[in-house]
C-alpha cells in the first residue's frame, strides 16, 4: 500500500517518471522524505504512525476496520473518522474528502483534498506533494476508485 520505489528522491523529473500525469499538471513537492507515517495516515490527517491493515497488528489500523488489504477495509478506516462515500471529487463547501486509489481491485494509495482543486499525497515514505486527483493516476497506483467525505469540523 502507498508504495513507490525506494529511489524516489524529491527530483521532479523522478516523480514524472513514476507518474507522467505530473509532467503535464500542476503540482509542487512539499516535504521532504518521512518515513513516520503513510499515504493512508496523510490523507487521514496524521503525521505520526503509519497506518497499513497488517495482520500482525504492527501498524495502526481503526479497530472497526478490519485488518484486510481490500477497499472495503481501507473504507471503513476511512469511515471511523466520520468519512461517507460519495459521489464526486469536487470540491464541495464545508466538506472534507479523501480519495482512495486502486489497481486490479486492491488499494495502492489514498489522498486528501485541500481547500482549493488541488489534493495532497505522500508517496510511500518519500515526499508529500500538491496535485491535481488524477495526475498520479495510471501509474503505480492505479486509478482513483473511490472518493468519501466528511463534514468538516468546526474550529474554536
Amino acid at each position: 500500500m502507498c508504495g513507490v520505489p525506494a529511489m524516489v528522491t524529491n527530483s521532479d523529473s523522478h516523480l514524472e517518471s513514476l507518474f507522467p500525469g505530473l509532467a503535464s499538471s500542476d503540482y509542487e513537492i512539499t516535504s521532504l522524505f518521512d518515513p513516520k507515517y503513510n499515504c493512508v495516515a496523510w490523507a487521514a490527517s496524521d503525521q505520526k504512525r503509519w497506518w497499513e491493515p497488517d495482520p500482525m497488528g504492527v501498524s495502526y489500523w481503526p479497530a472497526s476496520a478490519p485488518r484486510d488489504y481490500t477497499l472495503a477495509a481501507y473504507q471503513q478506516a476511512f469511515e471511523s473518522l466520520g468519512y461517507a462515500q460519495c459521489d464526486g471529487e469536487s470540491r464541495e463547501h464545508g466538506f472534507a474528502k479523501v480519495a482512495l486509489f486502486a489497481k486490479a481491485n486492491k488499494p495502492t494509495h489514498a489522498s486528501r483534498q485541500l481547500g482549493s482543486s488541488l489534493w495532497t499525497s505522500k508517496l510511500g515514505k518519500n515526499v508529500d506533494i500538491t496535485h491535481e486527483l488524477h495526475a498520479l493516476s495510471g501509474g503505480p497506483y492505479g486509478d482513483v476508485t473511490k472518493i468519501l467525505r466528511r463534514a468538516k469540523r468546526a474550529t474554536p
